[in-house]
Formats: structure tokens, sequence, C-alpha cells
């Protein structure tokens, strides 16, 4: 007799339809990391860049942080619409469009004549940023081994978190000395370099064999995949509810002088790129476990965060391990991985809609109790409570993955 098994468990997906690459994967990962480092500057940069922004285009500081929300509205919108309308191009061909939508964008944002035209172009900016990390981490996984794929997403991601070492303080020094301008300009640069470097080193794809919008959809039939999304929704807004106000809390809390602002941010940035080191080695010998523990590491930090606001050694310690939780990022992009089956692209596009959903929950929160009368620090209580919410949504996702494991599969008997 011979056993037929049917399973209801989401099937491996195949390895991508890549040619043989005549890179490393290195030079892979370093020229997929430098649109990271685009984006990451453009992303991060405009938050500290607010006040002289608000000076120049004639608003107030509150509304001038719309254009944070337009981004972030860009990415939510952008990253699934193009994920399912390209289904059927190839990776390669698709990064290099991205940026040169990315870099014509972030141009015309340096040009903006009028609020409402900035409003406009950092949505646009915004479009093709979820979509080119979804992308390009499906890229850098394709061309290492299986268990090393979150240290190759990891890598990806360090073009981001450099970004707020080297390109966000440098664009704030710039906001000052010259004008913020210049900073959209230059992300415009970097864009266009790695349109070059994409093109040089990335390796020659195919389209995959059946994709399909209608295929890359069936993501959204998954619950482990929403259940993944809405931890980075929910777990990620804490770092963005005191990122964001960061600046206002170091001078008005902490008492700093503006010089000082650059190398804080810097620390943190160093946080977050040695977090995206060392934690994916950890994830990729146990997942889900490591995601549980960078969320409870999140909501320590963000919790002392604001007794440690009163010394600027303090909260700039304190922020070194907040940055270093956020290598929670990579990990969540691999579990997307793992849950999505056949649909990849939609499924890791959507998880930085998803984190874009937390740029816009954690300010709105963090906003709200400032507003409300609890001061500067108390957004570290907000994002303390949003890393517990995240928590609680990833014990979900683990006892719902335990049970699935341990369901008896169905099974056919069958002549043989």
């Amino acid at each position: 007799m011979t056993k037929l098994t049917l399973s209801n468990a989401p099937a491996s997906p195949a390895r991508d339809p890549v040619l043989p690459p005549a890179r490393k994967p290195g030079v892979v990962h370093l020229a997929l990391a430098m649109g990271g480092f685009a984006i990451g500057t453009t992303e991060f940069a405009t938050m500290s860049l607010l006040p002289y922004m608000a000076k120049d285009l004639g608003v107030d500081a509150p509304t001038a942080g719309h254009v944070i929300s337009a981004y972030a509205l860009g990415v939510v919108v952008g990253a699934p619409l193009i994920a399912v309308a390209s289904a059927r191009i190839a990776r390669r061909p698709l990064l290099i469009g991205l940026m040169l939508v990315f870099a014509l964008a972030n141009g015309l944002s340096a040009l903006a004549p009028s609020y409402g035209w900035m409003l406009l172009f950092r949505f646009l900016s915004g479009l093709p940023h979820g979509a080119y990390f979804g992308i390009a981490s499906l890229v850098a996984a394709s061309v290492v081994p299986q268990d090393r794929r979150t240290a190759a997403v990891g890598r990806v991601l360090l073009g981001l978190t450099v970004a707020t070492i080297v390109g966000v303080p440098f664009a704030n020094l710039l906001g000052q000395m010259v004008g913020w301008r210049w900073c959209f300009a230059i992300v415009a640069v970097l864009a266009l370099t790695t349109v070059g470097l994409v093109a040089a080193f990335a390796p020659r794809d195919r389209a995959q064999a059946g994709a399909s919008p209608l295929r890359e959809l069936g993501a959204l039939a998954r619950p482990q995949v929403w259940l993944t999304l809405a931890i980075g929704a929910v777990g990620f807004g804490g770092v963005f509810a005191v990122y964001t106000y960061l600046s206002s809390t170091l001078m008005q809390v902490t008492g700093a002088r503006p010089a000082a602002i650059p190398v804080v941010l810097m620390v943190f940035g160093v946080g977050m790129t040695l977090g995206n080191l060392i934690v994916p080695r950890f994830a990729d010998r146990a997942l889900m476990p490591t995601a549980g523990v960078a969320l409870v590491w999140s909501a320590a930090m963000l919790a002392l965060y604001p007794l440690a606001a009163h010394s600027l050694p303090l909260i700039t310690l304190d922020l070194f391990g907040v940055g270093l939780g956020c290598a929670l990022a990579a990990v969540l992009q691999t579990r997307l991985m793992d849950v999505a089956g056949d649909a990849q692209a939609l499924a890791a596009a959507l998880n930085h809609s998803a984190f874009n959903t937390a740029n816009a929950l954690g300010p709105w929160l963090g906003g709200m109790a400032i507003t409300a009368g609890y001061g500067w620090t108390s957004t570290g209580w907000v994002g303390c409570a949003l890393a517990v919410g995240g928590l609680l949504v990833w014990i979900v996702s683990w006892r719902a993955s335990v049970v699935d494991a341990g369901t008896p599969q169905p099974a056919v008997e069958a002549a043989g």
C-alpha cells in the first residue's frame, strides 16, 4: 500500500529563477544596501529637518509634519500595488525602475515651490520604498544558502541603518548650514548611484514561472501573513513614537544644544547597525523566539526612556538600546518569506507597509500624549505600550503556528 499525504501546510517557496551570478553575494548585498541608504536618509532625515522646512514653506512645525505622513502613505499604498502589478517583471529591472522613480521624486522634492507640492512629491517618493526593500530582500536571500537568509536581509537593511549614522546627522548639519533642499538633491544622486550598482552587480534573473497578480494576492489569504504584519505595524510603532519627537525632547527636557542632536542620532544609528549585524545570526537558528526577545527588549528600552531623558549620557545610551531592537525588521522579513508560500513579492513588500503604518501610528499616539499635557517624555510610555502590543500579537502568532504544526494532516490511501 502506498500512502499519499495531503497537507494543508504552506509549501516551501521554490528558489528564484536566477541565472548563475558572476558576483559574490557580498557585492550583491552592497549594491542593494546602497538603495537602502538612500531611502533611509530621506525617510529619517526629513524628521530632523522639519523646523527648517516649516520656516521655508511658510507653515508651522505640526503642519510641516504632514510631509512625513505623506511619505508614509506613499509607502503603504505603493508597496502592495507595485508588488502585485509587477508580478511578471524580473526583479533586477524592477529594482532599477523603482530607484529611477525614487530619484525623480526626491529631485522634485528639492525643487518643491510650495507646501502643497511638497506633500505630493513626498507621497511619490514613498511609493517605491516598500517594493524596493521587499524585492531587494528576496534577491539578497536568493544568492545565499537557506540558513543564512535573515543575515542576508539584515545586510540589505544595513543601508538604512548606516543612513542613521552618516546620512541623517549629515543631512541635519546640511539643513542648518545651507538649507534642507540640498538633502533631497543628494538623496536623488544616491538613488541614481544605486541604479548603476544594481545594473552592474545584481544577478540577472527571469520572471518567476507562473507568476501573476492573482498568485501574489494569495498571500492575503494566509492568517500568519497578517499576524506577522501586525507585529511590525504595532510593535515597531514605539520606535517612531520616540524618534519623531526626539529633537524636541533633547532640547526641551534634556537641555542639549542643537550641536549635540546629530551625535545622539548617530549613536541611535550605531545601535541599529549592530543590531542588524548580530540579531539575524540568532534569527537564522530560532526565528520566532528571536522576534519575541526583540520585542521584550524594545519594550524595556522604551520604558526607560522617560527616566533617561533628563541626562544626555543616559538618553544617548538608552537610544543605543532602542536602536538594537530595530533588528526586528529583518527578522519579520524572513518570517514573511516562510509563511507567504509562492506570494513572496507581495508579502515582502507589505512588511514595509506595516512599518510605515507604525511610522504613522507611533507619532500620532505620541503627539496625542504630548498634546494632552503628559510632556515630551510620555512618548516613551506610548512606545512601551506599542511594543507590548506587538508582543501580544507575537504570542497569538506563535501559538497559532504551534497548533498548526501539531494538527494531524488528512491522509488518503491509494493502492500501489
